[in-house]
């Protein structure tokens, strides 16, 4: 249903530093990065659901982050979630939550929560 992600950056080179090494543990690699827009798939192929990140927002205001928003991303195993939450944390983010079962689901719920250079909420999450 969804095509794409888009999310505005403050310092482009900085956040695709972020965004690769967040990215990498996930299975998503870059595409493309030119024209302040970096591009990322998974397996690095523009297809299946790509993801943005654009310098400056298009309406030339700085960019923020949406207050409640925040975006969720898969991850193929527990591992991955706990690469992507210590990348973020070396590559500028911030703690929201450490790697850790959440909730009582079935299969279990295993998360973690950082927040990007501009201040955007993401979620690494397994479940099985």
């Amino acid at each position: 249903m969804i095509g794409y992600v888009t999310i505005g950056a403050n310092d482009h080179a900085r956040s695709v530093t972020f965004f690769d090494a967040i990215f990498a543990p996930l299975g998503y690699a870059r595409t493309f990065n030119e024209g302040g827009w970096a591009g990322y798939g998974p397996g690095g192929k523009k297809e299946g659901l790509e993801f943005y990140v654009v310098t400056p927002p298009n309406n030339g205001k700085p960019a923020t982050y949406g207050n409640g928003s925040m975006l969720a991303l898969k991850a193929p195993s527990r591992a991955a979630v706990e690469a992507f939450h210590a990348a973020a944390l070396a590559n500028g983010g911030t703690d929201e939550g450490a790697p850790g079962v959440r909730g009582q689901y079935d299969p279990p719920f295993y998360g973690a929560y950082v927040r990007d250079p501009v201040g955007n909420k993401l979620c690494a999450y397994f479940k099985g």
